[in-house]
């Protein structure tokens, strides 16, 4: 032995947890009974909550008429940089995430665009006058 002292880069050992961690995490997201269990103990999401608790939400982009992309920081649940949100209308009452103004059935709004998982704020609404305001990028 020529008293070198051999230790595994620390580089290495950072790439390698954090494929083990993603790929736990996949393999969690495979399994539709704990999407589930995930989806119930998610609970009320922070566009349910009352007007803007703790919520920072803004537009930071209009790709089109239709979409928007919105920077949504939730520190109970949740943190989108860039998420897409489409025009739609409001199937039942809220709060607009963005004014804090009520929203009825029927208005146009912005939400989040579907897909798979859900995303952790799928139930925000944002009144589309609100984001038209926005000059499109």
């Amino acid at each position: 032995m020529d008293g070198r002292i051999i230790g595994i880069d620390p580089w290495s050992q950072t790439v390698g947890w954090l494929t083990l961690q993603s790929a736990a995490t996949n393999a969690r997201a495979r399994d539709p009974q704990r999407e589930n269990e995930t989806a119930a103990r998610r609970g009320p999401c922070a566009g349910d909550a009352p007007a803007h608790a703790n919520v920072a939400v803004s537009v930071i982009d209009r790709p089109t008429s239709s979409t928007a992309t919105v920077a949504w920081c939730d520190p109970r649940s949740c943190r989108y940089g860039d998420q897409v949100w489409r025009a739609s209308v409001a199937r039942q009452p809220g709060v607009c995430a963005l004014s804090g103004r009520s929203i009825g059935r029927g208005d146009a709004i912005y939400r989040p665009r579907a897909c798979r998982p859900s995303p952790l704020n799928a139930g925000a609404m944002i009144l589309a006058t609100v984001v038209e305001d926005v000059p499109r990028g």
